[in-house]
This record gives structure tokens, C-alpha cells and sequence, in this order.
């Protein structure tokens, strides 16, 4: 059971283990079809989801060291990054860059399939988002996938969406509401990358789409801009980056007075939109064109945050809390520091 506690946009005590609901939904829903095409990139993903699924029950129910969930997550990356050879290898000339060389190829992968991982976990404070933006990129990816014959990943995406679709139904149910908690944001982004990269890595050659990964990271930019924002706020306020607070965009959005469906529809609609747009525009712009965009849209989405922040006088109740800490413990100081000072005198 999850309870409520400063950073929580519940009141109530609400079950975690929706994700194992997701797992299952997933995985029986992959296995009652024989794909064409299969290879071990797919029996390598299985294995991935597994240790995730296991790592993520294990922190639910009794919550494990981030270090230790972090190895995890690592350990299931290096499956299909150097088991399959599922590596991003080309940057498509953004800003000047093709061929990378292999190691740190493979580094740079691993990077993204953690970074993307966490920022869906991130994400995954309010009704919906979460599974939500999941569904989104999961129908993307994988009508990319059918359309270009990838049958095995196209089913993977059909099952998740379908097991997405089937736990929303319940993340946003009044009398029988349950969370997807660590099991299922894990899996839900490791197999998210897991498309993103595959989508990546398919678009070389002659009838590749250009701006692939300017496409991959447009599918999923609320979990990427809501993670980079957090992120530079934390550490201009000398803070760790990983220090929880409720700063992200959707608590800016439920602060508005905006309920958690409709601050989840607010952010899958600017997913949509933009997918949509970029698509548009592909044949129009260059990568790297397309990079100052997403740059410019990064400074926009920024200003947003800053101009509804200002509007309602929105204060992240966690930070409030640290700095009432941080004040009891200057005023504790100097107290001990001035009776120093009085015992020094009467010593004297």
C-alpha cells in the first residue's frame, strides 16, 4: 500500500502492485501469438522485463537501495544493447555526427535506457500520466513496427497497450484504484526504450526516416522534459538531482485547480500534438534543424512551467519542508553557539 505523504497527490492509502497486473497483461498477451521473424533481440527483451519485473515487486513490497535498482536496471539493458547488438550507432548527422565508435556506443545506450526508465517513473505521480504517455508511445512504435513488417515488436506493443489500457481503467477508478508502482513503470521503461532504440536503430539506409531520433525523443517528451526541468532545478538549488520533490509539471498542473484526469489529458494531448507536427515537418527541416526546435520548444515548456508557478503562488511543499528543517537547525545552531559564548564568559 502506497501512503500518503508530503509529495502524494492521494489522500488515501492506494494498493502498488498494478504493474504486476501489466506484466501479466504483457507478457500473456505476446506469448498467445508465433510471430514471424523472431530472434533473440525478443527472447533477450523477455529476460530484461523479468529481472525488472522481479526487481520492481521486491521495492514495492519491502523497497530496496536505488544503487541496487540501478544494477537491475543496467544488468537488463546490457542483455539487448550487447546480447542483441541493439546499439544507437548513428546520430544521423546532428550536429555534424554519424558513426559513433562502438564503445561508446554502447555506453551511450545504456545511458538512455536508464535515463528514459527513470523519467517514466518520474512521471508517475498523478491518475493516468504514466500509463497514459505509455499507451501513446506504445500505439506509435508499434504501428511503425506493423507497417514495416516487424511483427514480433509490433505484438509486444499491441500487448502492452492493451495491458496499459486495461490498468488505467483502474488507476482512475474511485472505489477500486491501484498504482502500477516500480514493477510496472521498470518494465513500462525498459520496453518504451527498448522501441525508441529499435526504432533508432531500424532507420539506416536508403528509405530510413532522417530525424529518427528526434522522432523517438518527440514520442516521449513529457517524461524527457519533465526530467530535464526537475533536474536543473534541483541542482541550482544545490540540491541532488535525485532529491524527490513535487515540482514536476503535473503537480504544477494539479495546483492550477486542473483534476488529475484532465492534467493527464493536458500532457498526452501535447504528446499527440507534437508527434504529429514533427511528422509533418520531417521532410521539410534537417536533424539538426530539428534539434533547435526541440531546443526552443525545451525554453517554451520551461517559461510554461514559470508563468503557471507565478500565476496560483505555487510552492513545492517538500522544498517548504527541507528549508523549515534547514531553519530548526540554524536556529539550533546559533542557540548552542551563543550558550558557548555565555559559558566562556562565566568561566572567565
Amino acid at each position: 500500500m502506497k501512503e500518503p505523504e508530503a509529495r502524494s497527490a492521494h489522500s488515501n492509502r492506494t494498493p502498488t502492485l498494478g504493474g504486476i497486473a501489466i506484466f501479466a497483461g504483457t507478457m500473456i498477451g505476446y506469448f498467445l501469438w508465433q510471430p514471424e521473424g523472431e530472434t533473440h533481440l525478443h527472447h533477450l527483451a523477455i529476460a530484461g522485463i523479468l529481472i525488472l519485473f522481479f526487481t520492481g515487486v521486491k521495492d514495492d513490497i519491502l523497497v530496496i537501495a536505488p544503487v541496487k535498482k540501478m544494477l537491475a536496471q543496467i544488468l537488463a539493458s546490457s542483455l539487448v544493447i550487447i546480447g542483441a547488438d541493439l546499439r544507437i550507432n548513428d546520430l544521423f548527422g546532428i550536429l555534424g555526427i554519424h558513426q559513433i565508435p562502438y564503445l561508446f556506443s554502447v555506453l551511450f545506450t545504456i545511458f538512455i535506457f536508464i535515463a528514459l526508465t527513470n523519467a517514466i517513473n518520474l512521471i508517475d505521480g498523478i491518475d493516468g500520466l504514466a500509463g497514459g504517455i505509455g499507451l501513446i508511445a506504445s500505439m506509435i512504435f508499434g504501428s511503425w513496427f506493423l507497417l514495416n513488417n516487424q511483427y514480433p515488436l509490433a505484438i509486444l506493443a499491441a500487448s502492452l497497450s492493451g495491458s496499459l489500457l486495461g490498468f488505467i481503467r483502474f488507476n482512475f477508478s474511485r472505489t477500486s484504484k491501484i498504482f502500477m508502482g516500480d514493477t510496472g513503470s521498470l518494465i513500462l521503461g525498459f520496453v518504451l526504450t527498448l522501441f525508441a532504440v529499435k526504432f533508432i536503430h531500424l532507420n539506416t539506409g536508403a528509405g530510413a526516416i532522417i530525424d529518427a531520433p528526434i522522432l523517438a525523443v518527440v514520442v516521449l517528451i513529457v517524461p524527457i522534459f519533465d526530467t530535464l526541468r526537475v533536474f536543473i532545478i534541483r541542482i541550482m538549488n544545490r540540491r541532488s538531482p535525485f532529491f524527490p520533490d513535487k515540482n514536476h509539471t503535473h503537480h504544477i498542473l494539479i495546483a492550477q485547480g486542473l483534476s488529475h484526469f484532465m492534467a493527464t489529458c493536458i500532457l498526452c494531448g501535447i504528446t499527440i500534438g507534437l508527434t504529429g507536427i514533427f511528422l509533418l515537418i520531417r521532410n521539410s527541416v534537417t536533424t539538426t534543424q530539428s534539434l533547435v526546435i526541440l531546443v526552443c520548444l525545451f525554453f517554451v515548456y520551461n517559461y510554461v512551467n514559470y508563468l503557471l508557478i507565478k500565476r496560483v503562488n505555487y510552492v513545492d511543499p517538500t522544498t517548504a519542508i527541507l528549508e523549515q528543517q534547514k531553519q530548526t537547525k540554524r536556529e539550533a545552531k546559533a542557540r548552542l553557539q551563543k550558550i558557548k559564548r555565555m559559558r566562556r564568559l562565566y568561566e572567565n
